[in-house]
């Protein structure tokens, strides 16, 4: 049960991250290296949950 979770709170995450690269995508002076880390950690975070999966 607790890897359900676990799982979840990931994609929750994921899901995050995603709004958040797409609320600074969006902003007048985009921050293309936070961006870019953002997509970093999103990409981790998928490669956890697929492996998990």
């Amino acid at each position: 049960m607790a890897e359900m979770e676990y799982l979840e709170a990931l994609k929750q995450k994921h899901k995050e991250l995603s709004e958040r690269v797409e609320q600074a995508e969006k902003s007048p002076s985009p921050d293309h290296i936070q961006i870019a880390e953002m997509k970093k950690q999103k990409l981790h975070l998928k490669e956890k949950i697929f492996g998990m999966s």
